[in-house]
Formats: C-alpha cells, sequence, structure tokens
C-alpha cells in the first residue's frame, strides 16, 4: 500500500522540455538588452543629442524585433516545409510497403535495447495506435512537442527582443545625455544580464555562475566595444 502511494505521489521533473523555449526567451531578451544598449551608448559617445539617442535607440527596438521575427519565421518554415516532406515520403513508404517499414521500426527498437520478440510486438502495437505517428516520432524524430510552429516561434522572438530593448529605452527617457546617460544604461543593462541569466540558469538547472558570468561578460564586451567607436568619431 505504501509503495503504491508513493508512487503516486512521486514525480520526476526534467528540465529537457525546457530547452526550447528557454533557448529562444534568453537570446530574444539578451539580443534586445545588448544590441539596444550597445547601440544607444554608441551613439551616446559621439556626442549626440538627447533626442539623437532616443531616437536612435526606437529605431533599433523596432528593427532588431522584425529582424528576429523574420529571421526566425524564415529559419523555423525552413524546418517545418523539411518535416511535411519527410512525414509526406514516410506516409508514402509505409502505403507501399508495410512489411518493410515495420521491420525499420522493430530494428529501432532492437538497437534501443529490446529482444527481436518484444521489438516486432511494440513495433506492431504502436503501428496498430498510430501508424504515421510512431514513425514519425521513433525514426524521425518528429513529434506534437518538437513540431516547427513559424509564426509562434516569430511571434515570440519579436515580443522578447522588444522586452529586452525597453530597458535600456526607459534608461534613456528618465536620464540626460554624456557620461550620466552612458553610465547609467550600462550598469542597468548589465545588472539586467545578470538577471537573465541567473534565471536561465535557475531554469534549466545549469551552473548559476557560469551563466551570469558569460552573458554579462559578453553583453559588456559589446558594450565597451560600441562606446570605443562612437568615441572615435565623436
Amino acid at each position: 500500500m505504501k509503495n503504491n502511494e508513493t508512487n503516486r505521489n512521486h514525480s520526476e521533473h526534467h528540465r529537457l522540455n525546457r530547452i526550447g523555449w528557454l533557448r529562444a526567451a534568453v537570446l530574444g531578451a539578451n539580443d534586445g538588452i545588448v544590441s539596444t544598449a550597445s547601440l544607444v551608448i554608441g551613439v551616446a559617445s559621439s556626442k549626440a543629442s538627447h533626442q539623437e539617442i532616443l531616437i536612435s535607440g526606437i529605431a533599433a527596438l523596432v528593427a532588431g524585433a522584425m529582424s528576429m521575427a523574420a529571421g526566425e519565421y524564415v529559419s523555423v518554415s525552413s524546418q517545418a516545409d523539411t518535416e511535411k516532406a519527410d512525414l509526406e515520403r514516410e506516409r508514402l513508404e509505409l502505403a507501399n510497403n508495410l512489411s518493410h517499414e515495420t521491420d525499420e521500426l522493430t530494428q529501432i527498437y532492437i538497437d534501443r535495447g529490446l529482444d527481436q520478440k518484444l521489438a516486432t510486438e511494440v513495433a506492431i502495437q504502436l503501428m496498430k495506435h498510430d501508424l504515421l505517428g510512431s514513425h514519425a516520432r521513433d525514426e524521425l524524430g518528429i513529434s506534437a512537442h518538437t513540431s516547427a510552429r513559424p509564426f509562434q516561434a516569430a511571434a515570440a522572438s519579436a515580443l522578447l527582443f522588444a522586452a529586452g530593448a525597453l530597458l535600456p529605452l526607459t534608461v534613456v527617457l528618465f536620464s540626460t545625455s554624456g557620461t550620466e546617460l552612458i553610465l547609467t544604461v550600462a550598469l542597468m543593462s548589465l545588472a539586467s544580464l545578470l538577471l537573465l541569466g541567473y534565471l536561465a540558469a535557475v531554469t534549466g538547472g545549469s551552473g548559476k555562475v557560469k551563466s551570469c558570468f558569460r552573458v554579462v561578460v559578453w553583453g559588456g564586451f559589446a558594450m565597451a566595444i560600441t562606446a570605443g567607436i562612437g568615441k572615435f568619431f565623436a
């Protein structure tokens, strides 16, 4: 009785199912913060006016969000087209040579550790339940959880980029131009990157110090480079 209760109460929490959206969230927000803050700092370092800095930041937000959306849409659409072509090819193979496809799925399960008899039984049962789905999942690696969704990917990338870019823009709104603006944008952006790295590490279960160090160092490097370029053209 206790064993049954333990089994019911016990649940394992794995983080692999978070990899896709976690990568998109971190990438989008990180790009929004770093690229917009770097541009703002570069323009400010060139002795531009407060209005020019703000307009540059707004342009960076809009252009960056659209670029992220377009890039993600094209990339994921290509993936979706490949998946559709593979599924159509698999559908034809199942219609024309079912026995071969059964043997193929059986061999996959044998390679994973099942004996011949059990592998054959599993393949037959799964194909009865979902003929195309069983091959899509175990032969092609395509499932409902991993299938490409271009519009969702594009929208998420644009929104996350914009959310990240809003931080340095908000700082610009409440700062005067010059050294104060540059330092405030840099410090607030680095603090946000530090928080972003920490949240990504906690959510993904990776090392917190390594994650924070990585985003802060690369973000700081990008801002330093653009500040140098701005001063060069001042």
